[in-house]
């Protein structure tokens, strides 16, 4: 479910396009994947990023749940946490909270460091401060603890559906470590 069209193309994979995640029904699903988020400087406001990073995905979740999903397994953010002092991290800790609410059997939240990957295939804008970051962090892995290198925004994927697949029913949080390449 999203607003573009994936590229991704595979049998069982269903596209449902969307303008309003508020609105959005979800078919029938077994498991329900939610990488669903923005930043604040691309919102335009603290309310607008709130809007996606917690409306937006509490939405698509709840609606998942109606329809029957058993299993989330969602992209967080490294330091969420809903008292946290920093806006970003507030957000995606309540939106934690909220969905662990909601009824699942099993949610995995998975919680990478710095994303890294093409943007500019997904739209995006280039964004030069995480570029460099994640060069310096690319220079500096050996010395880096896993939890705080940069990750593939692939390898995360990945991590999450296996560990949603996998997991046992109740809440598992995967670290980035846990998400890193082996």
């Amino acid at each position: 479910m999203g607003r573009r069209k994936p590229e991704v193309v595979h049998a069982k994979l269903v596209s449902h396009l969307s303008p309003d995640f508020a609105t959005f029904e979800a078919p029938a699903v077994d498991d329900v994947f939610i990488a669903l988020g923005t930043t604040i400087k691309v919102a335009g406001s603290q309310q607008a990023f709130r809007a996606v990073d917690f409306d937006a995905v509490l939405a698509v979740a709840r609606s998942a749940r109606a329809a029957g999903a058993r299993r989330l397994g969602i992209v967080s953010a490294m330091g969420a946490n809903a008292k946290s002092s920093v806006f970003y991290n507030r957000v995606k800790g309540d939106m934690e909270d909220a969905v662990g609410q909601l009824g699942y059997e099993t949610v995995v939240l998975a919680r990478p460091s710095l994303l890294s990957g093409d943007r500019s295939s997904l739209g995006q804008p280039h964004r030069a401060a995480e570029k460099f970051a994640a060069t310096a962090m690319r220079l500096l892995r050996p010395l880096t603890p896993a939890n705080y290198r940069a990750i593939d925004a692939a390898d995360v994927a990945a991590a999450l559906v296996s560990s949603v697949l996998a997991a046992s029913p109740g809440h598992t949080v995967l670290l980035s470590s846990d998400m890193q390449p082996r």
